[in-house]
């Protein structure tokens, strides 16, 4: 039992080591999906994924998930601590409406090894990882990887497969408007649809869109050491 224990706890840590300098093949995230719809269509669903090197993903898409998910990513050490602080105090004040402050790293952590609830167990566990991979990875590896395997639609995972489907271009290819967009049904990407926005979805576009100028456009991403493209 204590052997089964410590080979659970160091295959995450291996991953992580190997996924540094390797391609990820495929996510729990995307594994635990697919057997759902399996489960609950009785078919094969489709898995849309397609690993891409940053260098291939126009810098506006980097930027707007950082503008939409996580805008003191350069500057934290995976966990944000203000945020957390902010968020326990907008939902001490609300009773609908709940606040996350979950970072770039955390989501990476969560979608990479993880399953989807809001568990107490998940969130230490994926804490635990969130600091192992800022320990191993360098900033932009972190933002790599989320790019390649966050959900952007049914069966639709990674940037590469969300600009194909959905604009008929190359990840490299995308305008601001198209980066906003993916970058605004992260969230949700089940109930914000990018082929129908709604209202709501529109308006957060144009959030995410405002504070990419903000930021100070794609030079932001000095911070990162800068982004290697074509």
């Amino acid at each position: 039992m204590l052997l089964a224990a410590l080979l659970a706890a160091l295959l995450p840590v291996a991953a992580i080591v190997v996924f540094r300098w390797f391609p990820v093949p495929l996510s729990s995230f995307m594994l635990i999906r697919h057997v759902q719809s399996l489960v609950a269509e009785r078919t094969v669903p489709p898995l849309h994924y397609h690993w891409v090197a940053l260098k291939d993903i126009s810098p506006l898409m980097a930027l707007a998930v950082i503008a939409a998910e996580d805008q003191r990513f350069p500057d934290h050490r995976g966990l944000d601590f203000q945020a957390i602080r902010r968020a326990i105090d907008f939902n001490s004040r609300q009773s609908r409406t709940v606040r996350g402050a979950s970072t770039i790293t955390q989501q990476t952590a969560k979608n990479l090894f993880l399953w989807s609830d809001r568990s107490l167990v998940r969130k230490g566990i994926e804490a635990v990882l969130t600091l192992c991979i800022e320990a191993l990875w360098e900033k932009r590896r972190i933002l790599e990887v989320y790019l390649n395997i966050a959900e952007f639609g049914d069966g639709i995972y990674g940037v590469h497969a969300a600009s194909r489907h959905f604009f008929a271009v190359n990840p490299s290819q995308l305008t601001r408007r198209q980066a906003a967009l993916l970058a605004a049904v992260l969230p949700n990407p089940r109930r914000l649809l990018v082929d129908r926005p709604s209202s709501f979805l529109l308006g957060r576009v144009r959030w995410i869109e405002t504070h990419m100028v903000r930021l100070g456009g794609v030079r932001f991403l000095d911070r990162l050491g800068g982004i290697e493209r074509r």
